[in-house]
């Protein structure tokens, strides 16, 4: 079971930066490809980043690649999305998920293991 709490968001400017966190508080955290997925004001929610069990293997979609890092820690059972020179389209509720499609799949807009958690608002002001 993967119950998620995201954490980090905030207000920047472009330009800055922030580091999320996501808190897997059930069980068999290091089992699951975990992923970032963010939704825009009247946009659908898609997959920005993905990260294999291990996490030796990481993807990344186009808009964010080069600017956005992600990470686990499998110890403490969290996640983590380094974002630097933030824009104003990455404006968005972030989310973390166990995607249903593994790293290797169709992960973008897959459904996740165990729900949804409450997000965390990233603002990018111009």
């Amino acid at each position: 079971q993967v119950q998620v709490a995201e954490s980090g968001g905030g207000l920047v400017q472009t330009g800055g930066s922030l580091r999320l966190s996501c808190l897997d508080s059930g069980l068999a955290f290091d089992k699951y490809d975990m992923a970032w997925f963010r939704q825009a004001p009247g946009k659908g929610r898609d997959g920005i980043s993905c990260i294999t069990k291990s996490g030796n293997v990481t993807e990344y979609v186009g808009s964010v690649k080069g600017r956005f890092t992600i990470s686990r820690d499998n110890a403490k059972n969290t996640l983590h999305l380094q974002m630097n020179d933030l824009k104003p389209e990455d404006t968005a509720m972030y989310y973390c998920g166990a995607p249903m499609s593994d790293c290797s799949g169709s992960w973008t807009r897959a459904p996740v293991f165990g729900g949804w958690g409450q997000g965390t608002q990233v603002t990018v002001s111009s």
